[in-house]
């Protein structure tokens, strides 16, 4: 068994960039495309992996000096130090159980597909540290190994629930057609962005708002333009970083240049998956008359996006500052802040690439975030701890992305205090839910995208 868990985490540490191509080349086959056209889907793929990771490299490296230097600048002293997911996903997978998330993720989700109560192929097994990560946290809370299992399974069918239901807003607005976003970490936004996007429908005033890309670019003029906004943007954020002038200037054109390129990069992403997914429709319409399929792929995919890029790039000064007068909060933004396009990217999907609405939801979830990335942070410390990881410094650490999602305090919270009663409920819920969505319910994904 560790001969195999070795090699898988081999084959995962190969990178999304190598382990994809791989993965889509040999399901291309499967679906009985031709080898040198999936040789070159899945070399696309890659390629477009590469270069959206260059980017995104690109903002991080920027983002984070200029984040860390506006929490020096606003005085922030915060007892939990937010470690970034990176970090998180050493912590996840660095324990025994957390090795064991991958093989649990893929029969998991081979065994949904069979059964019919998942569309969701997830090919993006880097991401099963989201359940690696819960699963760890019950482990260290309960000391009950089976029951971690248990809770990575259970987690797992969340995210392909949502991953499900978000689907048809996603292809719809991203333009990603049969594509779903099965990430722990965006997922939950989905069931965060409906309630909120009904409210702000039926508010006088607020529902008569309608800010997105082209109608400011249409307003604006140039100032519209996805480059010029980038500009503006990021020398706002180097100004209250207090930057000198060359730096704010340098900063800014960094900060253009992202929000140009990220969506070419997805572009050539898209290109790679098109034959695929067309492969995968025609197969299931072959085999599985009445089915439909999804490849579950990251949320990076909608990284690139105007409304989402924009909108996180605002959000990350307006989360600082949240951090600072939020009563009872804890926790010191940090590590994650580049990680918000992620967590909002489903969310702007639901409000139909509104920035206004975008921005609304961002802010919403950064306040619930805080408090449950606080709440947790113990059980992520001693998870730390258990993974021999070094706590950076810091006596107490957290994890905004993964460790404020609602899933993440609904788990952890009724394992901690129902352990195999509080899992299996929620199991025995999402189980009931994924029998009606798939087997009773009735309208197509059109339907709900046009809602």
């Amino acid at each position: 068994m560790s001969a195999v868990s070795a090699g898988l985490q081999w084959f995962v540490n190969l990178g999304a960039s190598v382990m994809l191509p791989i993965l889509l080349f040999i399901f291309a086959l499967i679906l009985r495309i031709t080898p040198g056209k999936a040789f070159k889907a899945g070399l696309t793929v890659g390629i477009g992996f590469v270069g959206l990771n260059l980017v995104i490299t690109l903002l991080t490296k920027n983002l984070g000096p200029a984040s860390h230097a506006m929490v020096r600048n606003f005085g922030l002293n915060l007892s939990t130090l937010d470690i970034g997911w990176p970090a998180g996903s050493a912590v996840a997978y660095g324990t025994v159980l957390g090795s064991l998330a991958i093989p649990v993720g893929v029969i998991t989700n081979v065994i949904l597909l069979i059964i019919g109560l998942t569309k969701t192929l997830d090919v993006d097994v880097w991401n099963y540290w989201h359940i690696a990560f819960t699963g760890s946290i019950v482990y260290a809370v309960t000391h009950n190994f089976a029951l971690g299992i248990f809770t990575m399974v259970v987690h797992i069918m969340i995210i392909y629930l949502l991953a499900d239901m978000s689907a048809p807003y996603i292809q719809k607005q991203y333009g990603l057609p049969g594509i779903s976003f099965p990430q722990g970490a965006s997922a939950p936004g989905f069931l965060l962005a409906l309630p909120l996007n009904w409210l702000m429908d039926r508010i006088p005033g607020i529902n008569k708002i309608k800010i997105t890309p082209k109608t400011v670019q249409k307003r604006m003029g140039v100032f519209g333009d996805a480059s010029v906004m980038g500009l503006i943007i990021g020398i706002i954020i180097g100004l209250l970083a207090k930057y000198s002038f060359a730096k704010t200037l340098q900063l800014g054109v960094t900060t253009a240049a992202v929000l140009v390129l990220m969506p070419r990069m997805v572009s050539l992403l898209m290109e790679g998956l098109t034959p695929i997914s067309e492969g995968a429709n025609d197969f299931i319409k072959k085999h599985f008359p009445g089915r439909n399929l999804y490849i579950g792929m990251d949320s990076a995919l909608a990284a690139g996006n105007e409304t989402v890029l924009s909108s996180a790039l605002i959000l990350v000064p307006i989360t600082l500052l949240i951090a600072v007068i939020l009563p009872g909060n804890s926790t010191l933004p940090f590590g994650d802040l580049a990680t918000i396009p992620y967590m909002i990217a489903i969310m702007a999907a639901v409000f139909r690439g509104d920035i206004f609405r975008t921005l609304i939801g961002g802010i919403v979830d950064i306040i619930i975030t805080l408090y449950i990335a606080s709440w947790v942070a113990p059980f992520v410390t001693a998870s730390a701890k258990a993974a021999h990881f070094g706590l950076q410094g810091a006596s107490s650490i957290t994890v905004l992305s993964d460790g404020g999602v609602w899933t993440t305090w609904l788990i952890i919270g009724l394992g901690k205090i129902m352990t195999w009663g509080g899992i299996g409920l929620i199991g025995v819920v999402t189980l009931a839910i994924m029998i009606w969505y798939n087997k009773f319910h009735k309208a197509n994904d059109k339907a709900v995208a046009d809602k």
